[in-house]
């Protein structure tokens, strides 16, 4: 009450918000065997964890889990709210900060397809695939006729890479050289392919390669 939370650590925060420990444990040490324990780095083992694998977790029941489970969920929402009011379907950088959180620390690779109006306003957004991002397994006409369905005008991909380094791989230069073209026949245009990274991302709008597509 006298320092405010800010000036807890992540042990201490994460601590507060369990309340008890366990068995020989109090809720500092059990906080620091979360974070600290699992192979993750610190905070960010918050967004890594899923239900199965922290009851394997000594000292961890069913009503920590879900709080853990929980509060990574809100801090994503949070920052997704926050970024929410920056978001313009006209700026790689907004639509990258909007979806970051909930793609960045996923460890599967996630094809995302927006789909906008004449206004470029969103429509509707899908999951085309999990796992890896391959040309043959995505086909332009899944993408198309997705979007012909909701009378869309336009088209974003976007996908993230669990490695962290958002770089293009050949397969995703491949897949928007041919959603471009087959778009272009149907007369639905692909605004861009947004790769997410870890806190960053690769706009093939921003680097020019949708002219060359």
């Amino acid at each position: 009450m006298q320092s405010g939370p800010e000036s807890l650590s992540d042990i201490e925060l994460l601590a507060v918000l369990l309340r008890t420990g366990t068995k020989g444990e109090n809720a500092l040490e059990l906080s620091r065997r979360i974070l600290y324990d699992s192979g993750e780095e610190g905070i960010l083992a918050i967004h890594h964890f899923s239900l199965p694998g922290l009851l394997k977790m000594k000292g961890i029941g069913r009503v920590k889990a879900i709080q853990i489970l929980c509060l990574s969920e809100l801090a994503k929402r949070l920052a997704k709210a926050s970024a929410k009011k920056h978001l313009k379907f006209s700026s790689p950088a907004s639509i990258a900060d909007y979806y970051m959180e909930d793609l960045r620390h996923e460890g599967q690779e996630i094809v995302k397809l927006l789909m906008l109006n004449t206004k470029a306003e969103l429509i509707s957004e899908t999951n085309i695939s999990r796992g890896t991002v391959n040309a043959s397994l995505i086909t332009p006409r899944e993408l198309l006729v997705e979007a012909l369905k909701q009378e869309a005008v336009s088209i974003i991909l976007l996908h993230n890479h669990p490695s962290g380094d958002p770089t293009p791989s050949e397969d995703d230069r491949m897949i928007t050289r041919r959603v471009v073209q087959a778009g272009a026949l149907v007369g639905i245009d692909l605004l861009d392919h947004i790769v997410i990274g870890n806190n960053t991302y690769y706009s093939f709008r921003e680097e020019r390669l949708l002219e060359n597509a």
